[in-house]
């Protein structure tokens, strides 16, 4: 993505969610310049830190006593909670030059689980304020350390690089020498080159799939951003596979909330579906039902009657999973079921016997 298309995507985030964007690009394209319009645009103060410059001390602050109990003080960059929403510029991560420095800020750029504040130490960061990271790729061409796994899967990788288009809109708002612009205008190579891939060895994982997630819900991408906003979490290929997913409405599974709440507009798509998409809605079943404190009527026979149309065999695997969890169980169980559970049920105490015997 092009300078624009990161503030936009930048604001969204930042604005929306307690994710910690990273912004990957090489020297000059506009990372920090970037950063600090779209804190002018929404209103927020900027704070810059230069992690390369910086010592554990400077992030976590100096310690004091007070009696036998040891306290650390604030830093001076650290946002007070009564201070208008900060933007905590993490800048230059990968080029901490001491080891502790870069485990010392993991925990900062870390968003914070629900319901708590973000921690650097025993500091905690008012939730009106924001992380931001930024780095060089690490292709060869830059004195910087490689980011492990476990941080890079904490942060939402945005690729940026040169565009002229975006540069030329800049450079007629700065009002920059009308030579430069002209020269540039028919010799656009001359801006910066494109180093090497930016790949930052990103994987699919539980929580980036959670953070994927949490963007869905909370944020709106113009254009084709989502894909390479969600290839910044999960990797490339997860990505691509998501996105198709989700343009093949006709052939996606049934949810769990369409079969139990929306049964007869689906009873005859759930008849239809394969049985690995069948294995899809059932396992989201699974799922919710565990977490359900219990099903009304209309819920327990829209549950039986999608029982009642999947095959022998994930009829009954679904049905044995179901008698695990007590409240499905009883509802299930009841006479008037009979004619659907009841079979399963026989088989699964027949199959009982057999491994008892």
């Amino acid at each position: 993505m092009h300078v624009e298309q990161m503030k936009a995507v930048l604001r969204e985030i930042l604005t929306k969610t307690d994710l910690t964007p990273c912004v990957v690009g090489h020297r000059g394209v506009g990372k920090t310049a970037g950063i600090v319009q779209v804190c002018r645009e929404i209103g927020w103060r900027y704070q810059s830190l230069r992690l390369g410059q910086m010592e554990v001390g400077d992030l976590v602050g100096i310690p004091y006593r007070e009696g036998d109990i040891m306290h650390w003080s604030r830093p001076s960059w650290w946002p007070a909670d009564d201070d208008p929403p900060t933007l905590v510029h993490c800048d230059e991560l990968n080029r901490a030059q001491q080891e502790d420095t870069l485990q010392a800020i993991f925990q900062f750029v870390e968003p914070p689980a629900e319901g708590l504040q973000r921690s650097l130490h025993t500091h905690r960061l008012h939730p009106r304020h924001k992380v931001v990271v930024t780095i060089n790729p690490p292709d060869g061409s830059y004195q910087v350390a490689t980011l492990d796994r476990a941080l890079i899967d904490r942060m939402v990788m945005l690729y940026v690089e040169t565009d002229y288009q975006c540069w030329a809109r800049y450079a007629v708002a700065r009002e920059l020498d009308g030579d430069v612009r002209g020269f540039l205008a028919g010799n656009s190579g001359m801006l910066a080159k494109q180093g090497a891939p930016m790949e930052m060895q990103v994987e699919p994982t539980e929580r980036g799939w959670e953070m994927v997630s949490a963007l869905r819900r909370h944020c709106r991408f113009p254009g084709d951003l989502a894909m390479e906003v969600y290839a910044g979490i999960v990797g490339k290929e997860a990505a691509i596979t998501f996105m198709r997913w989700l343009a093949d409405r006709a052939g996606r599974p049934l949810t769990a909330r369409e079969v139990l709440d929306d049964w007869p507009r689906v009873a005859e798509q759930a008849a239809a579906q394969r049985d690995d998409v069948q294995a899809a809605t059932i396992n989201d079943l699974q799922a919710t039902l565990q977490t359900e404190s219990g099903l009304d009527s209309l819920q327990e026979q829209h549950l039986v009657a999608y029982i009642a149309v999947l095959p022998r065999d994930l009829r009954f695997g679904f049905v044995k999973t179901l008698l695990r969890i007590p409240v499905v169980a009883l509802a299930i169980s009841q006479d008037k079921y009979d004619q659907v559970i009841f079979e399963a049920i026989k088989a699964i105490g027949a199959e009982a016997e057999t491994s008892a015997a």
